[in-house]
């Protein structure tokens, strides 16, 4: 398919024009995203499900059902994986799909996206992270 810029419009070789609108869940391979997603950076540790080793992984965007992030090693998909995310814990999930050192994980159950950007400290100099009052 070709994609035309005029008008948001499709064609494919044979000169055939479609109005149609690409869907978020045509254009990611068809997987159906409902949960809006936080962009972040954040260190989190990852391993396959069973194993002991724990390697450090960037996460770059966080929902209640998934997320994407950037790994050393390719690992299949379907593989059942864990993740440690801070101010969540360890969420188990699968490898829904993998692509040039990223991976995206669909966790087995929901988790709140908020913790994750909880400040972690305990004292009372830890600082609450607002926006400014102008």
């Amino acid at each position: 398919m070709l994609y035309s810029a005029r008008k948001g419009m499709r064609a494919n070789r044979m000169d055939h024009v479609s109005s149609d609108k690409i869907s978020a869940s045509e254009s990611q391979g068809g997987a159906q995203r409902h949960a809006p997603r936080d962009s972040l950076l954040l260190t989190a540790g990852f391993r396959i499900k069973g194993d002991d080793r724990v390697e450090q992984v960037r996460i770059r965007n966080l929902s209640a059902g998934g997320l994407m992030a950037e790994v050393g090693d390719d690992v299949d998909r379907d593989a059942e994986v864990e993740v440690e995310v801070r101010g969540i814990g360890w969420i188990s999930g699968r490898i829904a799909w993998q692509a040039m050192g990223r991976v995206g994980i669909a966790f087995d159950r929901e988790v709140d996206p908020k913790k994750a950007r909880k400040p972690v400290g305990k004292g009372a100099s830890t600082p609450d992270y607002a926006k400014p009052k102008l």
